[in-house]
């Protein structure tokens, strides 16, 4: 090979572009893991939102439990329009528990499907008060018994409640985020989540959910991602990237 054939073949690839796929390499797993770039994509997340945090309006860990029950399949902001009066009117577990179904599932309603959530957070209400002396439990062992909690939610509750990182957060905008980011190529939240957890330290777990998730909202959006105002621009080499 001449000189300039070394010389050429030894060019640097561009900051976005997408790493060559080394033998063996697993389909599943994101190659854009590598330690050094996901050092710098946590950094310009923490640049940009220092201040990350649960959207979701709460006093304690049942609310928190309760609102995020409610946010499934509907938006923060909806979910905060309808909890301050619910709260009032069931503002303990055993209040949810033994409530009027069809009263429920009307206070409930604006969040969609208020029938499957209704029958959710009245179980777990009833277990928290029959088996948890009517406090929410602080293990995911624990919280996933409760009806209508898997691990997103008891992510939430334990991060955003009792500050204990034993997974990471991952909802519709960490899903779709952690693809365009190339951090991880399943498309099963369960398997989502091990993957971040295997790249993330493990302090930065809650932090990450949070920054990502503002991110999505903010800037990174379904249809239609703000490239132009992104900082994780230079970083990312996504196929819908926009001008």
């Amino acid at each position: 090979m001449s000189k300039k054939l070394k010389k050429k073949s030894a060019a640097k690839k561009p900051a976005g572009a997408r790493p060559a796929k080394r033998p063996g390499q697993a389909q599943a797993a994101g190659r854009g893991t590598d330690p050094a770039r996901v050092r710098a994509i946590l950094a310009r997340l923490e640049e940009a939102y220092p201040a990350a945090t649960c959207e979701l309006h709460h006093d304690n860990a049942f609310q928190l439990l309760i609102a995020t029950i409610l946010s499934a399949q509907c938006t923060d902001e909806r979910v905060n329009q309808v909890t301050p009066a619910l709260f009032r009117k069931y503002p303990k577990p055993e209040a949810f528990a033994y409530a009027n179904p069809q009263e429920l599932e009307q206070d409930i309603r604006p969040t969609g499907f208020f029938r499957n959530k209704t029958k959710s957070i009245m179980g777990a209400s009833k277990k928290i008060v029959a088996e948890f002396h009517g406090q929410v439990p602080k293990t995911m062992e624990q919280l996933l018994t409760l009806p209508g909690v898997a691990r997103k939610t008891a992510n939430v509750v334990l991060g955003n409640a009792f500050g204990i990182a034993a997974g990471v957060v991952v909802d519709t905008h960490v899903l779709r985020l952690a693809e365009r980011l190339d951090l991880s190529r399943n498309t099963d939240p369960k398997k989502v989540e091990q993957d971040l957890m295997a790249i993330l330290p493990e302090e930065k777990w809650i932090a990450f959910s949070h920054q990502l998730i503002w991110h999505g909202r903010r800037v990174c959006a379904a249809r239609k991602p703000k490239c132009t105002e992104c900082n994780l621009d230079a970083l990312c080499y996504s196929k819908d990237k926009t001008n």
